[in-house]
């Protein structure tokens, strides 16, 4: 496993790299779900590189940059079993250099949900996914369903800009109890960490709602919030039943559709999502 982190060396590395390359970019503080996208694109490529950087730009100036989980170390010890053949670990100086003035953003998907909440993020988001294409030039990018928005951002980046790669969505890989596996985790108390499986609860009241008939946008949405409410440590930044390609709010499902939520849970921020049909 190479471990690179000049733009230079990953060019001349990436050379050596003949047949198909798979792409699992990350910012770290690995877990399973970073892991299990590592397995399927070891699986799918006859080579994978795995990016590890923890982008400044999608963090706004309230969020936690500064506190972000980082062990490198951790992180290389999980990838080497897996057989990466590269890691590619740029600092921020590599990513925008001196006077960096130039950014890539997608307009309408980036409006609801995560882009109102977190003004800028997907600004950031986009710009590093497009710099990490541009320099590993994958055939396969892989991303976790877990992050949904983000994963229709980056679909939606990839056929505007003519990135010939496909980008493949994996399942959010979860913990016993439902919930939904992220770096952030870690943040949570013991007490916190039990009301956080609300999202998960909630989720599923929602889809079972679905699958017995509900196709009321409204009474779905009320049914996340309701459950939410009842739990004292949680507090709701917002609940969305939202059409899956264009993340507009449904009145009625008819379709696919996305369901999604941001909350706090104490002063951890976490987000979760089922697809529906």
């Amino acid at each position: 496993m190479k471990i690179v982190s000049s733009l230079a060396d990953l060019r001349t590395a990436r050379l050596s790299l003949d047949g198909t390359v798979g792409l699992v970019p990350t910012m770290g503080y690995l877990h399973e779900g970073h892991l299990s996208l590592v397995r399927q694109a070891r699986a799918e490529n006859q080579h994978v590189i795995v990016s590890i950087f923890v982008n400044p730009t999608q963090f706004g100036p309230k969020e936690d940059l500064s506190n972000y989980p980082r062990d490198l170390e951790r992180d290389l010890s999980l990838l080497r079993p897996l057989g990466v053949d590269m890691v590619w670990t740029p600092s921020a100086e590599v990513m925008y250099p001196s006077g960096y003035q130039t950014w890539v953003e997608v307009e309408a998907l980036t409006n609801p949900l995560e882009g109102a909440m977190r003004p800028g993020h997907f600004r950031g988001v986009t710009t590093i996914v497009a710099k990490l294409f541009n320099a590993t030039q994958p055939h396969k990018a892989y991303f976790g369903q877990k992050d949904a928005q983000q994963a229709a951002v980056i679909r939606r980046m990839t056929v505007d800009l003519n990135f010939p790669l496909e980008v493949v969505v994996c399942p959010t890989m979860r913990e016993a109890d439902g919930l939904a596996m992220s770096s952030r985790n870690k943040y949570l108390n013991e007490a916190e960490r039990k009301a956080a499986t609300v999202l998960f609860r909630s989720l599923n009241a929602a889809r079972d709602l679905y699958e017995g008939g509900e196709r009321d946008g409204e009474k779905i949405r009320a049914k996340m919030k309701e459950l939410i409410a009842d739990e004292p440590l949680a507090q709701m930044q917002y609940v969305s039943c939202a059409d899956y390609d264009s993340l507009e709010e449904l009145d009625a499902i008819k379709g696919k559709a996305l369901l999604s939520m941001a909350v706090f849970i104490g002063k951890t921020r976490l987000i979760d999502n089922f697809v529906l049909g």
